[in-house]
C-alpha cells in the first residue's frame, strides 16, 4: 500500500500504521520493536514509538448519497454499523454524507461518537439524490479528523462514481492527502456501464494514504470488505521516529519500513513517502485560494 503521510504540526516525528503478513496473506501479530527496522532517504533511523496493541482509531465514514446510490444504499449502511460493532469500544466515529453538497450526519454539537443509535442516525441522514462532490467530501473529511482526540485515523470511503461537482480540484485534494495523518480505504460500487465511474480515483486516493482499494462485484461483498478493512485496522502496527532534519519544508522524503522474524518472509504494507508541509497549512491555502477565487 504505497502511500504519504507527514509529520504532526507540532511533534518534529514521523509516524506510520503498518501491516504486516506472512507468504499467505494472513496477518503477523505480536512482533516487537526490535523485529523492524526503517530507512528514510536509504539511511536507517531509529525508532522512538512503538504499538502493537489494538490502538483506538478515530473514525470517518464517508458515504455518497447521490441518486444513484439509492438502490445500494441500505447494504452499505448495514455493512457500515457492522463495522463500527466490530470497532474498539474506545473508537470514535463521525459520518460525512455527500451529494451535490457534504452534510455531516451527526448533530452540530457533537464531533464525534461511539454510540451505535448515533452513528445509525448519521448513517441514514438525508435522501440519496443529486451528483457526486467525492473530493469536496474527501477534503471536509480530512480537515474534520484534525479535531480528532486520537492520533491514530482513519477514513472509508464509498462511492459509485467519479466527482462531478465538487470545487476543489482532484489535485488539490491529492495534495491534501500526501500532508495528512489520515489511512483511507476507498470502495467503489458501480454498474459496468456506468459513465461516471472512475476507479482510478479511488485507487489512488487509497495508495497515496497507505490505504486499499476496493472493487466488489456483487453488492452482498460489501459486507466482507468492511470486515477486511475491520481486521486490517486492529491488526496494524504503530510505529514513529524523528526525521533527518529537513531544510524545504515541502520536500518529499522516501520512506522503507522492513519486518523480520526468525527466516519467516514478511511483507510491510505502509506509506513509503511523506511530505513535511503540516496539514493544517496545506488545508488552508487551498481553502484560501478558493475564498479569493469565489469573490
Amino acid at each position: 500500500k504505497p502511500g504519504m503521510f507527514t509529520i504532526s504540526d507540532n511533534v518534529n516525528l514521523v509516524l506510520l500504521d503498518a501491516n504486516v503478513t506472512d507468504s499467505r496473506g494472513g496477518f503477523v501479530t505480536g512482533l516487537l520493536k526490535n523485529n523492524f527496522q526503517v530507512f528514510e532517504d536509504g539511511q536507517p533511523r531509529p525508532i522512538t514509538e512503538f504499538d502493537n496493541v489494538d490502538t483506538p482509531v478515530s473514525i470517518g465514514l464517508v458515504m455518497d448519497s447521490s441518486g444513484s446510490m439509492r438502490a445500494k444504499r441500505g447494504e452499505v449502511i448495514m455493512a457500515g454499523l457492522s463495522f463500527a460493532k466490530q470497532s474498539n469500544p474506545k473508537d470514535e466515529f463521525f459520518v460525512v454524507n455527500f451529494n451535490n453538497s457534504v452534510v455531516r450526519g451527526l448533530p452540530p454539537d457533537v464531533m464525534f461518537t461511539d454510540k451505535l443509535p448515533a452513528i445509525r442516525r448519521a448513517l441514514f441522514y438525508g435522501q440519496p439524490e443529486g451528483q457526486t462532490a467525492l473530493y469536496d467530501a474527501i477534503a471536509y473529511s480530512l480537515r474534520h479528523l484534525e479535531y480528532a482526540h486520537l492520533q491514530k485515523r482513519t477514513l472509508i470511503v464509498v462511492s459509485d462514481g467519479g466527482d462531478n461537482v465538487s470545487r476543489i480540484s482532484f489535485q488539490e485534494l491529492l495534495e491534501m492527502v500526501e500532508a495528512s495523518r489520515a489511512t483511507i480505504y476507498t470502495i467503489g460500487l458501480y454498474e459496468p456501464e456506468d459513465k461516471d465511474k472512475n476507479p482510478g480515483i479511488l485507487r489512488k486516493i487509497a495508495a497515496l494514504s497507505g490505504g486499499e482499494f476496493f472493487e466488489p462485484e456483487k453488492l452482498e461483498d460489501v459486507l466482507p470488505v468492511f470486515n477486511k478493512i475491520a481486521k486490517d485496522i486492529r491488526n496494524s502496527y504503530t510505529i514513529g521516529y524523528i526525521p533527518n532534519e529537513i531544510t524545504d519544508r515541502h520536500a518529499i522524503r522516501s520512506v522503507k519500513l522492513t519486518a523480520r522474524e526468525d527466516d519467516r518472509r514478511l511483507t510491510v504494507h505502509t506509506r513509503t513517502k511523506y511530505v513535511s508541509v503540516p496539514f493544517s497549512e496545506m488545508s488552508a491555502q487551498i481553502h484560501l485560494k478558493h475564498e479569493e477565487s469565489a469573490r
